[in-house]
Formats: C-alpha cells, sequence, structure tokens
C-alpha cells in the first residue's frame, strides 16, 4: 500500500528536541520489534551498500534524518535498503546519524541529545556498552564504502564522495572515535 504523507524531512526541519530523539529511538525500536515476526523466504534476494556482521532481522540500514519525515504524522521513508542487519547495527547507524553527525557540536551537547535517542529505544545494558565501538565501526563502514565505490566508479556513491559526504563521513567518523568515553558515560 502506497500513500502521500505530508510533511518535511527531519534535515531539512528545525533540529530534534531531546524529546523529539527519544521519540525517534521509540520508533526504530518499535521497527525492529515489527520485524521479528518476518521471515523471509529463502530465496529472498539483497541488495545493501554495506554488508552488516551478522542476520539478525530485517533492517531499514537508512534509518536518519534525511529519511524520517516529521509533521502530523511521522514516518520513515526510503526502504530500499532494508536488508537482514542486527538491532545494534542499525540502531548503531541511526543512533549516530541523528546525534553525532556535526563534529562541531560540544560533544557533552551531542552526548545528551545520544542519551535520549537511545533511552527511547531502551535497550540493555549490554547494547549500551557495545554502541560507541558499533557506532565507529558503522561510520567508518559508511566512509569505506563511499570511499571504494569513488574508486570503483560506482554510482551514485561515487559522485557523492566527492560532492562532500567523503569528508563529512570522515569527519563524522573521527568525531565519533575521538569522544567514544563521552558516548559511554552517557549511556
Amino acid at each position: 500500500m502506497q500513500e502521500f504523507v505530508p510533511g518535511t524531512l527531519a534535515i531539512n526541519a528545525d533540529p530534534l528536541s531531546r524529546a523529539d530523539l527519544h521519540r525517534v529511538g521509540g520508533m526504530v525500536r518499535a521497527i525492529h520489534d515489527a520485524s521479528t515476526t518476518y521471515v523471509p523466504p529463502d530465496d529472498a534476494v539483497w541488495e545493501t551498500a554495506i554488508p552488516a556482521p551478522a542476520s539478525e532481522l530485517v533492517c531499514h540500514n537508512d534509518l536518519a534524518p534525511w529519511n524520517l519525515l516529521v509533521g502530523d504524522r511521522w514516518m520513515f521513508i526510503d526502504w530500499d535498503a532494508a536488508a537482514p542487519s542486527t538491532r545494534l547495527w542499525d540502531l548503531a547507524y541511526s543512533a549516530q546519524a541523528f546525534t553525532l553527525s556535526d563534529p562541531s557540536q560540544d560533544p557533552s551537547l551531542a552526548a545528551d541529545d545520544l542519551s535520549a535517542f537511545v533511552d527511547g529505544y531502551q535497550p540493555d545494558d549490554h547494547m549500551r556498552r557495545l554502541l560507541p565501538d558499533t557506532m565507529a565501526e558503522r561510520t567508518a563502514a559508511m566512509y569505506n564504502m563511499l570511499r571504494a565505490s569513488h574508486d570503483a566508479g560506482k554510482e551514485p556513491w561515487a559522485s557523492m564522495f566527492t560532492a562532500g559526504h567523503g569528508d563529512h563521513w570522515s569527519s563524522a567518523d573521527n568525531y565519533v572515535r575521538t569522544h567514544r568515553n563521552t558516548w559511554l558515560e552517557a549511556l
């Protein structure tokens, strides 16, 4: 079923408040929980730009501000990268994309945003401890995919790498890694 839902992409809207980030974390959790009941057919073919470390459930794989529609109803769009992954890998990407994408932001403020987002997801303590390192791995994977695509001429990633996405993900990766202990303490 398809329907038109009016709204604005979160990346083009006012910055999300901590309450909004908490809400989005809860949305990510609801998507993951709903996905646990889906069993893909044995012959399913998945096309994903960044392979996941395991196949726990089918995830969106791009839950980010550029794919969240906000308005009267909030919803994630652009499901073309959906494929088997893990809760942790998908959460790491979305938590980083929503809260740690601006390397110029004071890390203590970013940590408060991260905490609000992750609290909305309600992960267990084990997942919270793994999240900072997994965010670093996932952010590096995004940069490496863009770089390899650029080197191989694989579109649309090759053009995105040179149009600023490579620099963005390199800076984001450095920010996530540099402040790992700040993120861990916040979680």
